[in-house]
């Protein structure tokens, strides 16, 4: 894909456009990190990202470092997102069980823009460019009583937004999960706790103009329960999220077990209560496995109604428990 950036020759209008275009364009929000708030693999995104308090099935600690002690077996996965507008956005985890009563999982998100059409005073093209993002998290949890866990994450951000011009930070998430019953638990998190970027521009625009910037990542405050419905065979979850940059959302989402190897999913994803146009995102998807002797490898699949965009989002994920 080719855009009409026209910018001079100290870069400053593109610096600028690359700023918006991995804030906004990757997740279609205006706030730093946005990225690391669109989900995490074909699953969560299946399920409206409502997982805040879903401790059965595949365990994803992205969304509450207190779900890892429930994790069975060790697991690892790979997922890739197609996505409309030259964006990429792409996952690896590994989570297993810490006897007697933990768990830990490791994780990166991988996210940029490419093929940014460079040119100069004269319309005249230069190059192409790219920027993009990286999180790397560790998470560990451990049930403190039969019923209740906690848990911590620690991530670090990298981020190259142009030439010389990268930042990196680091920050924590907490976590917490209770057993109101087999069939009902509750869960909460907060995340993104000291995460922000902060930029130095002196290699593009030398030591008169340059300064440093400072960005910080907006808290999120998520509460939410999910409730196992084992005569029918399905998972119920919503939940609430609220931030530091006043935003208040919901989102809900639903798994049905049709087979043994086969389940599918649906649900809707950031329903803001304060402002719809920031849109909300229904999604579905399915799963399907099939055990070798220890190893069971699945495939699962999410697509993603993404408004203001294009074309939609597909998340393919490729698993394996062993």
């Amino acid at each position: 894909m080719r855009r009409n950036v026209f910018f001079r020759r100290d870069g400053f209008p593109l610096i600028m456009l690359l700023f918006c275009l991995i804030q906004g364009a990757i997740a279609q929000n205006p706030y730093v990190g946005s990225f690391a708030r669109m989900g995490f693999g074909a699953r969560g995104m299946g399920m409206g990202n409502a997982l805040v308090a879903v401790a059965t099935g595949d365990i994803n600690t992205y969304y509450n470092p207190a779900l890892a002690p429930f994790t069975q077996k060790r697991t690892a996965a790979a997922s890739f997102g197609v996505l409309s507008l030259d964006r990429r956005l792409n996952f690896l985890s590994y989570s297993q069980p810490i006897e007697p009563r933990g768990g830990f999982s490791i994780g990166i998100i991988n996210a940029g823009v490419s093929n940014i059409d460079g040119r100069d005073d004269d319309g005249v093209h230069t190059e192409n460019y790219s920027t993009f993002e990286n999180q790397f998290y560790l998470a560990f949890a451990n049930r403190v009583a039969e019923n209740l866990s906690l848990g911590v994450t620690v991530k670090m951000y990298y981020s190259k937004l142009f030439e010389e011009v990268s930042s990196s930070t680091v920050g924590f998430d907490i976590g917490a999960l209770f057993q109101f019953s087999p069939e009902l638990t509750l869960g909460a998190s907060v995340s993104d706790i000291n995460s922000k970027y902060n930029w130095n521009t002196t290699p593009v625009y030398g030591s008169l103009n340059g300064k440093n910037s400072k960005d910080k990542f907006p808290m999120v405050r998520k509460f939410g329960a999910a409730y196992h419905w084992r005569e029918a065979s399905a998972i119920i979850s919503a939940e609430y999220e609220n931030t530091s940059a006043s935003t208040n959302a919901v989102r809900a989402g639903i798994e049905y077990l049709v087979h043994e190897n086969i389940s599918v999913r649906g649900g809707f994803d950031r329903y803001d209560l304060g402002d719809d146009a920031t849109g909300a995102k229904p999604s579905f998807g399915f799963s399907a496995n099939h055990s070798f002797g220890d190893w069971t490898p699945a495939l699962t699949y999410a697509f993603i109604f993404e408004p203001f965009s294009s074309h939609d989002i597909h998340v393919v994920t490729l698993s394996t428990t062993f």
